[in-house]
This record gives C-alpha cells, structure tokens and sequence, in this order.
C-alpha cells in the first residue's frame, strides 16, 4: 500500500477502536432518566444544601435560584449563593428571586453571602466554594444544628427541573454513589451553538467514557461541574475543598478526589440546563480554550502528541475522501462513515439534524484551533481567562 493509504489505515482503525472499545462513549447511554425509577427512595430524605458561585451573573442567577427554591424535595434544602465580588447586582438579583418565588408558596432557606477577597493559590471558583461550604456546613448556620448531608454544587447559570434534587439524591443513596454528577444540557438554539455543542459533549465523553467513570472497578474518574451532589462526609475525608483550590478543571479533580472514597456516577441529563447563550463562534472558543491546556498538563508535548492525533482522527478521513484514489480513499470514506456514526446518539440526544453528522470533521477542525488558541493564551500569561480573572495554574489572579 502507498504511504497514503497506510495513513488512511491507521485513521479507520483508530474509529474501530473508538468505537468497540472505548466504553462505549458515543452510545450516550448513561442517562439520569433510563433507570432512576429502578432506584429505591431512602426512608428519610437527608438535608441538602445548595452552593451557587457566582460572579457577575445577573443575567441568569434570578432564573436559577427560583429553579431550586421550587425544587419538591420532602428533605430539608437550603441555598447558598456566593457573591464573587460581582459588579453587575448578582446578590440582590439572586434576594429577588428567592423573594418571588416565596410570594407564590416555595419557602426555602437562601443565603447570598458576599464573597471574600481571592487570595493566592486559589481559583476563583473554588474560593467562593470554599466559602459556602463553610458556611453551609457550619452547624451554627443550621437551623437544626446539624450540617447537611449533602451538598449540591452548581453553577450560576444551571436552571433545575422541579424533581432534580430529588432525583439526584435517590441515585446517590439507592445506588450508594459518594458522587452524582450530570452533564447539564448546554443551549442548543443558535447556529453555532448546534453545530458546535454536541460535539464539544461528544468530545468530552470521548475522554472521559462515563461508563468506566461509572464503574467502581475502573480508575477512570471525571465529573460535570454545573450539578455535583456529593456527600459531605466523603469530600471532608478527601480533604476538603482546599484539595483542589488550584485547579481550573476542578469538575473531573472533584471526581478524581472522591472515586478515592467511593463510587460515583456521571450521566446526561434533561433536567439541569445551561441558560448562558453561546450565540457566536468566539464565545465558544472562549469556553474552550479556557481549559483546553490545563487538560494537557501545560505540556507542549502533550499538546504537539493531541494536535497530531486530532489531525489523523477527525481530518484525514474527509481529505482521504475527497482528494485520495484507490485504497486510500475507500478506507478515508469507511473511516468518515465510522465517525458520523459514532456522533448520531449525541444528536439525538441534543435534537440536531442526522444531516450535521458528516460536519464533524470540519466542527473538529475548530477544535484543534481552540485547543491552539489555549495554549497560546497560557503562553501570553491570559491562561484560563473567566470574568476578568486568568485561572492558569502559576498565573492564577488575585484580589488581596
């Protein structure tokens, strides 16, 4: 065979790998609503506390703090909003809310703290965590004197569906899982948001398959930072918060920290939704280079090692297909089939065209731009760049 058609080779069996091997990523079979019914209800709901850090988000905080205040929890639920030093009125948004919805009958305990300076060392995310989980857990802050049991991390700008927390708690006590995370479901409305979306999901599980993230017997260990439940006992074992206080990608070290003391569960999910518009090609890029070279342990080995291996995955079948002959482009052409095939549960999933499988290889390309883009960024001392702070391990902001 010529060099072409060995390239070609090399490309399809990497797509037969990934897709009788790989944990099965691409079936978008690890769903919170395909056996949540099975799982039995505890016989006394544990207490809960919900912790929302949130830095300049008015535009959705009110929307996501009334989602939980309706929760139909039967269990003692509290709120906790950290106010990261926002600029844009976030607190007295998230005190409305919790305002309205008591005025139509959802009575929850919310608190809106306001956030302390960050001082080194930190994320600015894992800061104001820190802070109300110390308050959350701080039994004089109770009204029982007892702290909760679990708490219910989520980002400002995840709106919840009524059962969430109910549900989420049921998988953790029936299933014994120290961890419950959902991969909350990403705006999918505007262009780019559908034709980029469900890729950068699909991406996600590329890396981290969740049935080995499932499975107790796997060191596989990953989690989706916009709905965590864990159980506050097992992440205090772990070491607490301060454990990862430096990490920009600190969804997958929470999961990391505490497959350490049992097993968690990471799934898909209706039921938390994602309410931040990324209506343009630059928001997400910003998304994604935010991380991209933290995944790679700032290594620009690992970085030339993942550039090359998108290249050959995603790219050289189409090119194969359209510019080769003979062997080289039959098997670019089985190797492009392969991969359509391997993103259509995601569409599904994200209610998208079959028609934008074949897209994949060109949605890839901008991702092998961003992951670039990442490690350009890091370089130039803006690493992990969030509401005016650079998160990058070593370059990482403060306020103090």
């Amino acid at each position: 065979m010529t060099v072409l058609a060995w390239i070609a080779a090399l490309s399809l069996a990497i797509w037969i790998y990934l897709l009788s091997s790989q944990g099965g990523f691409w079936r978008a079979r690890e769903r919170d609503d395909l056996d949540d019914d099975t799982l039995p209800v505890p016989a006394t709901w544990p207490a809960v506390a919900v912790i929302i850090p949130a830095r300049n988000e008015a535009e959705s905080i009110g929307q996501v703090v009334e989602s939980l205040c309706r929760q139909d929890y039967a269990g003692r639920l509290r709120i906790v909003v950290v106010d990261d030093q926002s600029s844009d009125g976030t607190a007295d948004l998230a005190r409305d809310a919790a305002a309205r919805a008591a005025a139509e009958g959802f009575t929850r305990r919310v608190d809106v703290l306001g956030g302390q300076p960050l001082p080194g060392g930190w994320t600015g995310k894992m800061w104001a965590v820190r802070q109300g989980v110390a308050f959350a857990s701080d039994p004089a802050t109770n009204d029982d004197g007892v702290p909760p049991d679990y708490l219910l991390h989520t980002d400002a700008d995840i709106a919840h569906s009524p059962d969430n927390v109910r549900r989420l708690v049921t998988r953790a006590t029936g299933d014994d899982r120290v961890l419950v995370s959902l991969m909350a479901r990403l705006r999918c409305t505007a262009w780019f948001e559908r034709t980029l979306i469900p890729a950068f999901v699909l991406f996600f599980q590329m890396l981290y398959p969740f049935a080995w993230v499932n499975d107790p017997n796997r060191r596989m260990a990953a989690a989706a930072g916009g709905c965590m439940l864990i159980h506050r006992a097992s992440l205090e074992a772990g070491g607490g918060i301060e454990a990862i206080r430096d990490e920009i990608i600190d969804d997958c070290a929470m999961g990391r920290l505490l497959k350490k003391q049992g097993s968690i569960w990471l799934g898909l999910t209706q039921r938390a939704v994602s309410v931040r518009p990324y209506d343009n090609l630059g928001e997400i890029r910003k998304m994604v280079s935010r991380t991209a070279y933290a995944q790679l342990k700032y290594s620009p080995v690992l970085l030339g090692g993942t550039l090359v291996s998108l290249l050959l995955t995603f790219i050289v079948p189409p090119v194969m297909t359209i510019f080769a002959t003979g062997i080289a482009q039959w098997l670019g052409l089985f190797a492009w089939l392969a991969m359509t095939l391997a993103y259509l549960p995601m569409l599904r999933f994200y209610r998208q065209p079959s028609s934008f499988g074949p897209m994949l290889p060109l949605v890839a390309a901008l991702y092998t731009v961003f992951t670039f883009d990442s490690a350009l960024q890091h370089w130039r001392g803006r690493g992990g760049m969030w509401k005016g702070r650079a998160q990058a391990r070593g370059q990482q902001s403060s306020d103090a």
